[in-house]
């Protein structure tokens, strides 16, 4: 299901950016990015501590 779901994003930001140009290619880029966490977030597999805590992970505590 999944590569399914990548042709047709792909095929997506193709068109988007074939008929559109780049503002519309970042445009439905970052709705898709958007709706990919809304998804997530739905299933009940969007644990924001996990995905903030590698961005945290290279400093140090004082």
């Amino acid at each position: 299901m999944w590569p399914l779901a990548g042709l047709a994003f792909g095929a997506a930001l193709g068109f988007a950016g074939a008929f559109g140009g780049f503002g519309a290619f970042f445009i439905v880029l970052f709705l898709g990015a958007l709706g990919f966490l809304a998804g997530r977030a739905v299933e009940g597999n969007l644990d924001l501590r996990q995905l903030f805590s590698s961005v945290n992970t290279g400093r140090r505590s004082r």
